[in-house]
């Protein structure tokens, strides 16, 4: 009997299983007058929504508007992109960058931590830690290389990469591991904080940003709201609903807040930490602030059952939103790196009764590249006074005041159809937009897509 070549339906069925698991990315510049057009269209899989608005914010890049809609087996994602300055994306290596990474995105992996050591620390902030924390690492001979340091409702999250100075290497030696997470461990404890301290190493790849919200989410951050106030924290506090949807089979999640660069990766990060899914979405961004809608379920597909959990994820995206942003004056270190530099830079803010309310540290080519919110002790501005001599302590030549990271200063939204796009990739992608809003249209999810 002839043995018949199934070669050719071998080859069909690998196409589909690469279509399946890539996904297809369109970028186009044409199809809006004042932001560029990002289309995914994906298979549905757990976190790819995650991973796909992960890449673009890595590249520091603005959400100005934003459409979710999945049938079940397919998601359709399509972004509103700016630059930082609110233009549209014109360099080739950014535009070339985003299809390669959102056309790879199942295998995306954040920077390697080959050569570094990642300590994780948790506990109660309080005044100067920052500094002991430093001054324990400098003097146990360990280099810190890159870290980012986040606190809200009076805890503190950090993510410190190390080499050894010595070495020039990660740390292998176990016995110095556990003499630097003890030490550090002493100082997070203090007087009163015997319980929650926290330290670890982390062998894993993670994404720093991705981490620090599992982190501070874990040390349940969110219940301490109702104790601790920060300044401003009246008018800025984001506003969060959540109803149920029950002939759609959806709860409904509403957010209105303060526009921020990732505020969509930092509420999508904490849905997924709580095990929910997005079907569905609509993102607007205007000079009054940011407009969220999510319609989500649990993984087993039920919406939200009780008033408890209700209140819990409210809590909880409000905690979100509020870690990154930190209240306080940016002060930007530029300067040759050297053993103990942030150990003597964050001891001048001690001294000077400075509170480090969010970090960014980082070194590239020798350089030590800086970056630090400040508040007083209580939580208040700076005094101008006391920001200058601080400045004359650490050096005022590189050690320089900036404004908040991004404040919105659009002057309101555009049409975005006005003037229109050209030109066949335009047309298809704008088509494709106005179709993922028919659908939410269609399901009753939102009031209109015209």
């Amino acid at each position: 009997m002839m043995q018949m070549d199934r070669r050719p339906y071998m080859d069909e069925f690998e196409k589909l299983l690469v279509r399946m698991n890539t996904p297809r990315v369109m970028i186009d510049n044409a199809g809006c007058v004042n932001a560029t057009l990002v289309m995914i269209d994906s298979a549905r899989k757990d976190r790819i929504l995650l991973e796909a608005v992960q890449v673009l914010t890595d590249l520091n890049l603005l959400i100005k508007k934003g459409y979710v809609s999945s049938d079940g087996r397919w998601n359709m994602d399509v972004f509103h992109v700016t630059d930082l300055g609110g233009n549209k994306l014109t360099d080739n290596n950014i535009i070339n960058c985003i299809q390669h990474s959102l056309g790879t995105i199942r295998n995306t992996r954040s920077k390697s931590i080959d050569g570094m050591t990642a300590i994780e620390l948790t506990g109660t902030d309080r005044v100067g830690l920052l500094s002991e924390v430093f001054a324990v690492l400098s003097e146990l001979k360990c280099d810190v290389v890159e870290s980012k340091v986040w606190t809200h409702n009076g805890r503190i999250a950090a993510l410190i990469y190390l080499k050894d100075c010595d070495s020039g290497c990660s740390i292998e030696d176990s016995q110095k591991i556990e003499k630097i997470e003890a030490r550090l461990r002493n100082v997070l404890k203090g007087d009163n904080d015997i319980r929650s301290a926290k330290t670890s190493v982390s062998m894993a790849i993670t994404h720093t940003e991705r981490r620090l919200h599992q982190m501070m989410f874990a040390d349940r951050d969110y219940e301490r709201s109702a104790n601790i106030k920060t300044s401003g924290e009246c008018d800025h506090s984001p506003l969060v609903s959540v109803q149920n949807c029950l002939e759609k089979g959806y709860s409904v999640l509403n957010i209105q807040c303060k526009d921020r660069p990732k505020l969509l990766f930092d509420v999508l990060c904490t849905l997924t930490d709580m095990q929910y899914v997005v079907f569905h979405a609509t993102i607007n961004t205007t000079e009054t602030g940011a407009y969220l809608e999510f319609f989500i379920r649990h993984m087993d597909g039920t919406p939200i059952s009780s008033e408890a959990e209700k209140q819990r994820v409210t809590l909880c995206l409000r905690a979100a939103i509020e870690r990154r942003a930190s209240e306080g004056v940016r002060l930007e270190l530029c300067t040759m790196d050297r053993p103990g530099l942030l150990a003597e830079v964050t001891r001048t803010f001690r001294e000077n009764a400075l509170n480090v309310t969010r970090a960014e540290i980082s070194t590239t080519m020798g350089t030590a590249l800086n970056i630090f919110y400040v508040t007083d002790a209580l939580g208040n501005d700076v005094d101008s006074r006391m920001i200058e001599s601080v400045r004359q302590g650490i050096g005022s030549d590189c050690l320089r005041v900036k404004e908040l990271p991004f404040r919105n200063q659009q002057k309101g939204e555009n049409e975005e159809q006005h003037g229109g796009g050209s030109g066949l990739g335009g047309a298809v992608l704008l088509s494709l937009g106005s179709l993922v809003k028919k659908n939410l249209y269609n399901l009753g999810l939102i009031k209109s897509y015209s």
